[in-house]
């Protein structure tokens, strides 16, 4: 069967690659992959600009959805259709990228309604973990009323998702991008009020500047996050999941001790599955799926590898779907 397949052996490298059925590795339930995607860690796994893989060879593919092959799980028979996101699968046991994958079923979710195989793949990690976000601001009080709410990388998967799901929710919300200029439409088709340049939030800055936002969702860590910590409205609330600029976080104490400032990390790849439940709830409820066909971009699985150089030069925007029977 097809795979994307990454090795070790004379150096990091990744190859579209035929499989046996045998090669998979020990779990409760079989899956054929309908779909997978392509995120951000995806990208880093593929390429070994980070060290996302933690055994060789891998599968890589931190999402899937298909339909239930084999099963000795209990909450899974035959015939289920079936999503996974995260719990370290592409990173220490095979994922997505393949046209099967042998799983634990504790890991699985049933594939919520409305949505299809295909659908939950143009979420993916990304768009799962921008509900998330979401939450985390409402956890915290935030409201429409409580102002303006900014988005980082607003063209990536979890940023578009993100203005999305906010503009429906009835926030206002100012888009980040380095594209202002070329994709200032698709943001604002997406429901984005405001655009700012990247590169305002993006180089050192002061440790409390001028207070912006009442909350916002950031993918960029290092001067991003602290610039955006910075420019909090009193009570301000920052939902931290990404770093896509870096892993630092080069600020201070003030936004903190003088702003009430809240700085909320956001996990998707081990939240625990009340979480994920109510996140794939809300996400059936709140995401319009006109939105989120008009962000994604199908390919096959033989176009994963020229396309995750694309995604880490910034070049793709909104979300990719791997047809991986394709």
């Amino acid at each position: 069967m097809k795979a994307i397949l990454i090795t070790n052996d004379d150096g990091h490298a990744a190859k579209f690659a035929q499989i046996e059925p045998n090669q998979l590795p020990d779990g409760d339930v079989l899956v054929q992959v309908d779909y997978s995607t392509i995120n951000y860690k995806d990208a880093l796994a593929i390429t070994g600009k980070a060290p996302v893989v933690r055994s060789f060879p891998m599968v890589p593919g931190i999402d899937l959805a298909g339909e239930v092959l084999e099963s000795s799980h209990q909450d899974y028979v035959v015939g289920d259709k079936v999503l996974l996101n995260g719990h370290g699968v592409g990173e220490t046991h095979w994922g997505g990228l393949a046209e099967q994958a042998r799983l634990n079923g504790d890991w699985l979710l049933k594939l919520p309604p409305p949505f299809t195989t295909k659908d939950a793949m143009a979420i993916g990690t990304a768009g799962y973990t921008a509900m998330l976000c979401v939450m985390a601001l409402e956890d915290h009080g935030l409201t429409p009323a409580s102002g303006e709410i900014l988005v980082t990388g607003a063209t990536g998967g979890v940023g578009s998702v993100a203005v999305a799901l906010l503009s429906r929710l009835g926030f206002s919300v100012t888009a980040s991008t380095a594209r202002v200029q070329s994709q200032g439409d698709y943001l604002k088709s997406l429901g984005a009020s405001s655009l700012i340049e990247r590169a305002e939030l993006s180089e050192p800055g002061r440790p409390l500047q001028k207070e912006r936002w009442a909350g916002a969702i950031d993918v960029a860590g290092s001067h991003t996050l602290a610039n955006v910590c910075a420019s909090m409205k009193y009570g301000g609330v920052v939902a931290a999941c990404g770093l896509a600029q870096g892993f630092d976080f080069p600020s201070s104490v003030m936004p903190f001790i003088l702003r009430g400032v809240t700085l909320r990390g956001v996990d998707s790849v081990y939240a625990p599955t009340p979480r994920r439940l109510q996140a794939w709830s809300r996400l059936a409820g709140d995401l319009e799926l006109p939105k989120l066909q008009s962000m994604t971009r199908e390919i096959s699985l033989s176009e994963v590898i020229p396309t995750v150089t694309e995604l880490l030069e910034g070049k793709i925007r909104g979300r990719i779907v791997v047809n991986v029977q394709n």
